[in-house]
């Protein structure tokens, strides 16, 4: 019986998916068609210029595909184009992976519909996990379809939203099976290198670091959590001791975060509303997963001389190897 409730689980996991990415392919629209419709909107059409710049600029200046992705547009009934579910035991900080034949295994499940990842997350908690659902306003398919600009990525600025083509263009480009947090320490570095040399082309002056170094400042934090249950999971003590530990390390959090706050960024209460909402194991993985490995990658850029073409090479011969292999690599790489 188990056996056959998976099964059409994934079943109906699979059929979602084709659905979802079915829809998106009828619906694109070519942005330059869009461009050239006098009804199209202005505010629109100057942000689908500016997307296709930054697309043109990742394949001519970063060396990254030059194919028909983010040369359309979808206008998404909805606000964003998939939810994740992640989840976790009850009492472990290692995700509850999931297995697919082309990416790999990766720590969530995403779904084309907000009551659908509900759902799944809903069958997940009867089992005892915790789960988070997050909303992503942007994903790749690795190249196997053109993918689209999504009327969910143009809520961001304008750096945000030419980063995210050169993310996911760079996902496009190299991509390790079965391996997040390489995959996305990677198409980070691309990201904020690439943008980096983006505002340069334009004349604009560097990004004020003062957004990144709060944003690193809350992440070590919620690494330093992660530690911390981690290492109370590892004691062994009864279940009863556990989940008392583990309200009182989740409350300790809070507290540091409020000193870290007021202390280092007083006035500054963009976190607040993360912090507000229910904290769980794995609400805390998608913490590290996208900046475990960029310092490495940055110091691999630097050995290739800044050229992108022999950095890619590099990060190629990386992606052949066998995990542990590789991991030992990049560590060696760290600062």
């Amino acid at each position: 019986m188990g056996l056959a409730l998976c099964a059409c689980s994934s079943l109906r996991y699979y059929a979602q998916a084709v659905h979802g990415q079915g829809e998106l392919v009828l619906r694109r629209e070519p942005v330059s068609k869009l461009l050239r419709n006098p009804a199209t909107d202005p505010k629109l059409a100057a942000r689908l210029s500016l997307a296709l710049a930054a697309r043109e600029f990742a394949s001519r200046k970063l060396g990254l595909p030059d194919n028909r992705s983010y040369t359309s547009y979808v206008a998404l009934p909805r606000p964003y184009v998939v939810w994740n579910v992640f989840a976790t035991p009850r009492y472990s900080v290692e995700a509850v992976r999931h297995c697919f034949p082309v990416a790999g295994c990766v720590a969530y499940r995403g779904w084309f519909s907000e009551a659908a990842a509900e759902a799944d997350a809903a069958r997940l908690r009867s089992t005892g996990d915790d789960v988070w659902v997050g909303g992503v306003p942007a994903y790749s398919t690795l190249g196997w379809f053109a993918d689209p600009i999504l009327s969910s990525m143009l809520r961001w600025d304008d750096d945000e939203l030419a980063a995210t083509i050169f993310h996911e263009l760079a996902h496009q480009l190299i991509y390790a099976k079965g391996d997040t947090a390489f995959n996305e320490s990677f198409a980070m570095f691309v990201q904020t290198e690439g943008l980096r040399e983006w505002r340069e082309s334009r004349g604009l002056p560097p990004e004020d670091g003062r957004a990144q170094a709060m944003d690193d400042g809350f992440t070590k934090l919620v690494l330093d959590l992660r530690d911390r249950l981690q290492a109370l999971y590892a004691s062994r003590a009864d279940l009863e001791a556990m989940e008392a530990g583990k309200q009182r390390e989740i409350a300790a959090f809070r507290e540091r975060y409020a000193q870290w706050r007021d202390t280092d960024w007083p006035g500054d209460h963009r976190y607040d509303t993360w912090m507000t909402k229910p904290i769980n194991n794995a609400r805390l993985l998608p913490f590290g997963l996208y900046d475990q490995w960029t310092p490495a990658f940055a110091a691999l850029f630097r050995v290739s001389g800044r050229q992108w073409s022999a950095f890619y090479a590099r990060v190629r011969a990386l992606a052949r190897e066998p995990k542990a292999a590789r991991d030992a690599e990049l560590h060696a790489l760290l600062p």
